[in-house]
């Protein structure tokens, strides 16, 4: 029983330190773009070096 007085703060500090991260991700622009991550996998990127030709 005792170790809940150390599992409990333990959590409550892990769940605001995702907090904090959470909004200063946000607020430095981290979810502006959920859209555009994935078409620009897909596109093509001519400038890029070929690997295999050296």
């Amino acid at each position: 029983m005792n170790i809940l007085l150390y599992l409990i703060p333990l959590a409550l500090m892990l769940g605001i330190v995702g907090l904090v991260a959470f909004f200063w991700a946000a607020r430095n622009g981290q979810f502006e773009d959920l859209d555009g991550a994935p078409y620009r996998m897909l596109e093509d990127d001519e400038n890029t070096p070929d690997d295999k030709n050296g």
